[in-house]
């Protein structure tokens, strides 16, 4: 019994006809027979009552043709879903982001994947730099944005954009624009600095801005999340230097300077992997 018997069998049991079901199937009305007949001694079971004018179908055929119809039916979507998986157009996309994009370039780029692949499943994670390369190479996630300039020789990079950092200072900070801060303006200000590698491109880049305004870090909060930051220079707790996009959170008494230093940002994945979904996406951006 093989799947083209299976598909023989329902056609017939709905047309009751062997000339019609032959014509649809594309087949002689002898070679269909035979096909039945072959059906009926393998299975041990009489499927059809038949004389030179009629075709109905037995108990054990009526039972049959709802069970096998089932069970084709289902087949025919294991088979379209493995044709997704196949073509990556189905299947899950696992990609780590910045907290930094979470307003400004994630939402387009979701959208977008979202309406290419509309079945495909997004996962989501917000992950330190450092866990970023680890997660990457054991197969954790399959595309990461990242700030940092990836120095693995596992990992593919291709830059994405890039952006301006800002001081970032409560609404009623007496800091209005870059005019009104110094090296002198800056000695009594409270810092809230992001963690992670201080050998890190980002961290590096941050440390640039604060030896060119020769900041004395005496008093500092570090946290990992820059939406944290941003809370916490809402209350009043100190002033920050971050990424410009998270000026499109939602910021309410939050005021941001922009500064001429620039951040880039990147996209990163594994080198010859063979993941059809992760071409697809890479492809689209």
């Amino acid at each position: 019994m093989d799947l083209q018997q299976l598909k023989y069998f329902l056609a017939l049991a709905k047309e009751l006809h062997f000339w019609n079901t032959s014509a649809k199937m594309n087949i002689t009305q002898s070679a269909l027979s035979r096909q039945i007949q072959s059906l009926e001694s393998e299975l041990g079971v009489q499927l059809f009552y038949r004389d030179k004018r009629n075709v109905k179908l037995t108990p054990a055929g009526k039972f049959l043709q709802e069970k096998w119809g089932q069970e084709l039916n289902q087949m025919e979507s294991f088979h379209q879903l493995a044709r997704q998986i196949h073509l990556g157009e189905s299947g899950s996309i696992r990609i780590a982001h910045p907290d930094s994009i979470s307003s400004s370039v994630l939402p387009e780029f979701v959208k977008k994947v979202s309406s290419s692949f509309p079945n495909l499943n997004v996962e989501l994670f917000q992950l330190t730099n450092e866990d970023q390369e680890d997660y990457l190479k054991n197969y954790k996630i399959d595309l990461a944005f990242s700030r940092d300039i990836n120095t693995s020789s596992a990992i593919n990079e291709k830059k994405f954009g890039y952006e301006n950092l800002s001081f970032v200072v409560p609404e009623n900070h007496h800091f209005k624009s870059l005019s009104d801060i110094s090296e002198e303006t800056l000695k009594d200000q409270k810092f809230l600095l992001t963690t992670g590698d201080y050998s890190s491109s980002y961290n590096l880049l941050v440390q640039e801005v604060i030896h060119s305004y020769d900041i004395k870090l005496d008093s500092y909060i570090r946290c990992e999340f820059g939406s944290t930051i941003i809370s916490l220079v809402r209350n009043g707790l100190g002033i920050s230097i971050l990424p410009h996009s998270y000026q499109l959170h939602q910021n309410a008494g939050i005021r941001f300077i922009p500064l001429p230093f620039v951040t880039d940002l990147y996209i990163q994945w594994r080198k010859d992997d063979p993941n059809p979904i992760l071409k697809n996406i890479l492809e689209l951006i």
